[in-house]
């Protein structure tokens, strides 16, 4: 049914937007616009195209009339609400524009060219009511679109460009529209030229025009029906979903009447009731949860996954998420954790992603550092990095926090596999960095700079941590662990790097088998693979493509152990 709708949507913004163009070629000439008509006709100018305008023109006011006898609720959001809206209102303004246009040029030859149109209805409000159709068309189109690609990388580079196409087309067409009705109007009014337009055009005497307007009315009334048969449904829905409705307790006193189908969370978000949950209700936190005071014999049991996650934190018998629960009958409970305050949670509240981590450590800095003032300490921390960071940063990834001698870099990128292969590249990058900066020091009397590096992708969670005024972004996740334990083992084995298995996979790469080694890493729950690398300059020669590009990417290779 999404499919149907979005695939229709787009035949009919085509064709609005030919439309538009149509019009606009009137700032040019009658000619061009006749032309561009001609063109317009090839797509629905025979019976196939035809057909094919109309079901899509059916399909899609037939769904928009379905969706208003489905909803569950009248609240949405902004955006969804206008479209709705608009959605409605064309048709009402539509139905007059085919039954003069097509209908008429079909059954009582009309001359249905655009100069013969603006004429018809240049002296009256009519042309203008045709105008705001087409433009809430457009506009109603506009936001479809946008709504169904706003998630794609592409659609948000593209946005601004976009929204300067959509913004001038209409003014084109506007513009269009009063340029050559002006002009077919200066001509239709001399003296003796109206009657031989008239017959130029096939216009309908006033026995067809009543005839056109008798066909109107039926349809305009049929879709009236329509309409009040789908709202009546919705309402009817509403009604039998309130005769078997539930009733949820909170523990302040708060008491909702709701139906049957919803999650506790999305119980709490529709009504306003502040019910944190900073996964976003995907049951991958505890934020949402609740003591269930009454009526948890009713429920069924937790889920695996909502089970997993409570035995993670040793929930009581009677605790369970809110955004798990789907109640059956009345409930009483309590939140965990509730807002407080007009700022009820941060404003980013977390986001699971994939991404690669970097960890980057001075080795031995603490000794070298003994004989150095102060002042002497920043300099040569500062020059270091400012040999190492445009590495990171021209490879796509940000430094998220300095730790004296060390860092954290992130690479989060569109997908795992560009992430891992950032993080490569740029360890590779500070691998020669590094050398080129050792050389500059022993040009100065300088002992060369030793580094360990910890590389390793894995999922994160990207949020905000600390007070509701002052939470800096940060990332929490066994990823960020084992990258640092990696980097805390290159000690140990006297090499600049440590690149886990994850990375290499996750890059379509593959390392050599022989070199893999497993590490158990403190506060790791499984053994890590990883590749150790002597000189960080040398990586991508290590690395070869995958052989097979169906290898499972997070799989565990690995050959000896070191622990």
């Amino acid at each position: 049914m999404e499919r149907s709708r979005t695939v229709s949507g787009v035949f009919l913004m085509g064709y609005a937007f030919l439309h538009f163009m149509n019009i606009a070629a009137g700032l040019v000439s009658p000619e061009v616009m006749f032309q561009v008509q001609q063109l317009r006709g090839l797509l629905t100018g025979h019976p196939p195209g035809q057909f094919l305008l109309f079901a899509a023109l059916l399909v899609h006011m037939a769904l928009a009339l379905w969706q208003v006898a489905s909803r569950r609720t009248l609240r949405m959001s902004l955006p969804q609400a206008l479209q709705l809206i608009l959605g409605l209102l064309i048709p009402f303004q539509l139905i007059q524009h085919l039954v003069f246009t097509s209908y008429a040029s079909n059954v009582y030859g009309l001359d249905d060219d655009m100069t013969s149109i603006i004429l018809l209805m240049w002296n009256s409000p009519e042309v203008w009511h045709q105008y705001l159709l087409l433009l809430v068309v457009w506009v109603h189109g506009c936001i479809g679109l946008h709504m169904w690609l706003r998630l794609t990388t592409w659609w948000r580079q593209a946005l601004p460009y976009m929204i300067g196409l959509a913004t001038l087309v209409p003014a084109l067409a506007l513009a269009g529209l009063l340029t050559e009705g002006r002009r077919i109007w200066s001509i239709f009014i001399r003296p003796g030229n109206g009657p031989v337009i008239r017959d130029s055009f096939n216009w309908p005497d006033n026995t067809v025009f009543a005839r056109l307007f008798e066909i109107y009315d039926i349809a305009f009334w049929t879709f009236v029906l329509l309409l009040g048969l789908a709202l009546s449904a919705f309402y009817m829905r509403r009604f039998i979903r309130k005769k078997k409705s539930l009733q949820i307790s909170y523990e302040n006193g708060t008491q909702i009447t709701i139906e049957h189908g919803l999650t506790l969370l999305e119980i709490s978000q529709l009504n306003g009731i502040p019910h944190t949950s900073l996964c976003g209700g995907k049951g991958r936190c505890t934020t949402c949860r609740i003591e269930v005071t009454k009526g948890l014999e009713n429920l069924a049991p937790p889920s695996s996954a909502e089970a997993r996650t409570l035995k993670a934190i040793k929930a009581r018998e009677n605790v369970r998420l809110a955004c798990q629960v789907r109640p059956t009958a009345s409930l009483s409970i309590q939140r965990v954790y509730q807002p407080k305050g007009r700022r009820q949670v941060h404003s980013a509240q977390g986001v699971e992603k994939t991404i690669t981590v970097l960890f980057l450590d001075i080795r031995g800095f603490t000794a070298r550092s003994a004989g150095l003032l102060p002042y002497d300490i920043v300099f040569l921390l500062n020059r270091f990095f400012d040999a190492i960071v445009p590495e990171i940063t021209k490879a796509g990834g940000t430094v998220d926090k300095y730790m004296g001698d060390g860092l954290l870099a992130l690479f989060e990128m569109d997908s795992p596999e560009h992430s891992a292969m950032a993080g490569i590249t740029a360890a590779g990058n500070i691998g020669v960095a590094l050398a080129r900066f050792n050389m500059m020091l022993a040009s100065e009397g300088e002992d060369p700079v030793r580094i360990g590096m910890g590389l390793h992708t894995g999922t994160v969670v990207l949020g905000e941590i600390g007070t509701t005024d002052n939470a800096p972004r940060t990332l929490i996740g066994s990823a960020v662990n084992a990258a640092s334990r990696l980097e805390a083992k290159t000690k140990e084995l006297g090499v600049e790097l440590l690149i886990s298995n994850q990375v290499v996979l996750a890059a379509g790469m593959a390392a050599p088998q022989e070199r893999l080694q497993d590490f158990s890493l403190r506060g790791v729950d499984h053994p890590v693979s990883a590749l150790p690398v002597a000189q960080a300059s040398t990586l991508e020669n290590l690395l070869t493509p995958q052989p097979d590009p169906e290898a499972t990417v997070f799989a565990p290779a690995a050959t000896g152990k070191v622990t």
